[in-house]
């Protein structure tokens, strides 16, 4: 068991809709494992956070570092290897299909890619009515009805109802995604790179939309993407993923202000600004590749591509430890426990000590 497994899981400042303990996923692989040996990806290794009532936890990190099978675990999509799902104080993690469709109820996603999330034979009605359908919460007229005032609420027309999917335009396919997602009034909204595959003038109408959404009905979120700056519009706490786990967790500008992870920091000088002559600390430029999930570094998975690393960073997994009031890191070098002063002083560092 590594030393990331000791730490309690990060406590959000909400009452919990969702408590994730200690989730892992891996898949077996083929290739050069001797016979009857099986090597396995750790897609998801160790992952832990909470979401409050009416709070955005946003879930970032490069392409390929766990965070949409994260998603997919929550949602059951894909059976998680280990650890616990709570919605709502109720384990969900190991229930059977036929027991978890109360659950599914609370819990809704909005999918990456809204031109092959929608059913192309359905009509907007159909696909935004089949989930009430499906859960028994209406029919006939009154399904009609709470479909047309879904549409209102995502900025749609209820005269567009009879049209089909490749009638809308990209933004528009998203919200008819949301409106699917609003249809059993859930607690909770995984959303999977909403907004990736959109314009970016439509980016921001829909993460506005989301916003609006969620003061209006008093929604959770889980915001999965890889652009820090979305992320920023939305969320109220920000958790960093790499190969796997969360090396990174805290409010929105904290986290912005002054990161405590290396890999954070890099992320952060990569984010273009407004003012391309602004003062910032030197650009980062990683070395290396990010590792296999197969073959993973010892110890903490980034010291390969660390500027900070030492000696103890290649033996021992940093635990996932809070550092100051609400803020958590799995470095070694902010070991010093909540109040103290972390050793890793950021953006400041970074402009001496990156390559």
């Amino acid at each position: 068991m590594s030393g990331a497994d000791d730490a309690a899981p990060p406590r959000a400042p909400a009452i919990p809709v969702l408590r994730v303990a200690d989730l892992r996923k891996y898949y077996a692989v083929g290739g050069a494992a001797p016979v009857g040996v099986a090597n396995y990806v750790h897609a998801v290794d160790g992952v832990s956070f909470e979401i409050g009532v009416g709070e955005t936890l946003g879930l970032v990190g490069e392409s390929g570092c766990g965070k949409s099978t994260v998603g997919k675990c929550i949602m059951r999509l894909v059976e998680p290897t280990g650890g616990s799902i709570e919605l709502a104080g109720e384990d969900i993690t190991r229930l059977r299909r036929r027991d978890l469709q109360p659950a599914r109820r609370q819990i809704q996603m909005v999918f990456q890619d809204p031109y092959s999330s929608l059913n192309p034979r359905q009509t907007a009605e159909t696909v935004v009515g089949e989930p009430m359908l499906v859960h028994g919460t209406a029919s006939g007229r009154e399904r009609k009805e709470r479909v047309s005032a879904l549409f209102d609420a995502v900025g749609l027309r209820p005269e567009q109802m009879s049209k089909f999917p490749h009638e809308f335009s990209g933004g528009q396919r998203q919200r008819i995604g949301i409106a699917r997602a609003l249809a059993l009034n859930p607690k909770l909204i995984v959303c999977d790179e909403p907004v990736s595959a959109l314009d970016v003038s439509i980016q921001a109408q829909v993460l506005n939309l989301l916003i609006e959404l969620q003061d209006k009905l008093k929604l959770s979120y889980l915001f999965i993407a890889h652009d820090l700056a979305v992320v920023a519009h939305i969320s109220h706490r920000i958790a960093v993923m790499y190969l796997g786990r969360i090396v990174e967790m805290a409010p929105k500008a904290a986290l912005f202000e002054r990161p405590l992870h290396p890999y954070t920091e890099a992320l952060l000088s990569a984010v273009p600004l407004p003012n391309p002559r602004a003062e910032r600390g030197r650009r980062i430029i990683l070395k290396g590749d990010v590792a296999s999930p197969i073959h993973r570094p010892t110890g903490c998975h980034f010291h390969p591509r660390c500027p900070y690393a030492f000696d103890r960073c290649k033996r021992e997994t940093p635990a996932l430890r809070p550092v100051t009031n609400g803020h958590w890191s799995a470095c070694h070098l902010n070991e010093g426990g909540a109040g103290s002063q972390p050793a890793f002083s950021g953006m400041t560092a970074a402009t001496d000590a990156a390559p």
